[in-house]
């Protein structure tokens, strides 16, 4: 696919300058890119290279001040960085539009769908599934029976949604993540082994959610664990049954979350996070990387860090004195020697 540079400042809204008819291909970063490319300036630091790169097309913020002549066209904009955003989006869009049942593909008489549906080779349907318009279902996707899709919503190759479980609009499931899977329940019993507990919910995806590869969700014991309207979750993060995550909160990869605990809207937790179950954490809660959060957080905006997790300005002084103890306890040894001798020549006088 090309694009000219009019083209593209019409997408953005941009102003022009320079050749309206040069053309781009692909994008670049802009210390590498070369003709026939598109690239950006968001960060100042990289604007020298605005009178070195070969970019034909650039994208750069209004404010931008050249100081000498340069070989690119440029197209400015209020926000470079959004401006290359939303024209990512639009690239992927465009080269994702596929439509049409590929085969072989197991679908069965049951299952209804919307328009300008794709179903990729070697996916698996159950019965009585739902897909919405603008479904796209790549390459070896298994849907449970009675499992739902939301409009425009992509399931990409090697996802696993179990039975009766349900995504919404506009919802991206990256490769290999897991919707459904049964809850870690299991009963002690008398003689030290473990019963398992039946695990009859499901999950329930809300609007504008991605997941991310290999991420798992498991199935609520009774009723449903529940991702709500424009959470992102990244790679490899464990969501336990009966869980619940509020709207617009951001988990990085590899995080934990436990049974049965509620997380508020607006949260931001980083990355091999772990948390307890059954408890509850405030909107706008903040927790720092490699964080152990053991109890409910009632306030919201806190930031958290640590393990177990504390107030984010106290754990940083705590951090401060603990590099200090070697110091303090040398101090104290003399302060004790000191006493000591008083004590001896009180005792001799």
């Amino acid at each position: 696919m090309q694009f000219s540079a009019l083209q593209l400042a019409t997408i953005l809204n941009g102003k022009l300058e320079g050749n309206p008819d040069v053309k781009v291909h692909n994008i670049a970063k802009i210390e590498e890119a070369g003709e026939g490319l598109l690239s950006f300036i968001a960060n100042p630091k990289y604007e020298e290279f605005i009178y070195t790169t070969k970019a034909s097309i650039l994208i750069v913020n209004e404010s931008l001040v050249v100081e000498r002549e340069i070989t690119p066209t440029l197209i400015r904009v209020k926000d470079a960085y959004s401006s290359f955003a939303l024209l990512l989006e639009k690239y992927n869009q465009m080269a994702g539009d596929k439509k049409g049942i590929q085969q072989p593909s197991h679908i069965p008489a049951s299952v209804k769908m919307g328009e300008n549906v794709f179903v990729g080779a070697f996916a698996y349907l159950g019965e009585n599934v739902v897909l919405g318009n603008n479904v796209k279902i790549y390459p070896g996707v298994y849907l449970g029976d009675n499992v739902k899709i939301g409009d425009n919503s992509v399931v990409f190759p090697g996802v696993k949604v179990y039975d009766f479980c349900t995504v919404g609009k506009h919802v991206i499931l990256h490769a290999g993540c897991v919707l459904g899977g049964d809850g870690f329940g299991f009963a002690p019993q008398q003689d030290g082994s473990y019963k398992k507990v039946p695990q009859i919910g499901n999950v329930v995806v809300h609007d504008y959610v991605e997941i991310g590869a290999n991420t798992t969700i498991d199935r609520a014991t009774m009723g449903s664990t529940v991702i709500r309207n424009g959470v992102k979750l990244d790679n490899l993060i464990q969501i336990a049954h009966n869980v619940e995550i509020g709207e617009n909160t951001v988990i990085a990869a590899q995080t934990g979350v436990s049974g049965s605990t509620k997380i508020g809207r607006n949260c931001i937790i980083g990355g091999q996070v772990g948390i307890v179950g059954h408890i509850q954490i405030a909107d706008g809660t903040k927790i720092n990387a490699q964080s152990g959060l053991s109890k409910s957080i009632t306030d919201p905006n806190k930031s958290l860090t640590g393990s177990p997790a504390f107030d984010y300005k106290s754990s940083l002084k705590s951090q401060a004195i603990f590099r200090n103890l070697p110091d303090l306890e040398k101090r104290v040894k003399e302060l004790e020697d000191m006493v000591k001798q008083l004590l001896s020549e009180k005792e001799g006088v």
